[in-house]
């Protein structure tokens, strides 16, 4: 992991301990997002959204209703 995304998430997790939390309103459903950053992590953001995506197309790939 290089000190750039190092430098990338400690930014990231600052600015979300100012924005504690996100409301949206999704169709007629209100949804409030707080988010939460480890220290003791060895994933950077990007890989972790990677790694998110990927294992989803994985499931809809593998899944029967899809054939």
């Amino acid at each position: 992991m290089s000190d750039n995304n190092n430098n990338n998430n400690e930014m990231i997790a600052q600015n979300a301990s100012v924005n504690k939390a996100k409301t949206y309103k999704i169709g007629n459903t209100w949804y409030t997002v707080t988010v939460h950053f480890s220290k003791t992590s060895k994933e950077v953001l990007e890989d972790k959204i990677k790694r998110l995506i990927k294992n989803d197309d994985e499931l809809i790939d593998n899944d029967p209703q899809n054939k």
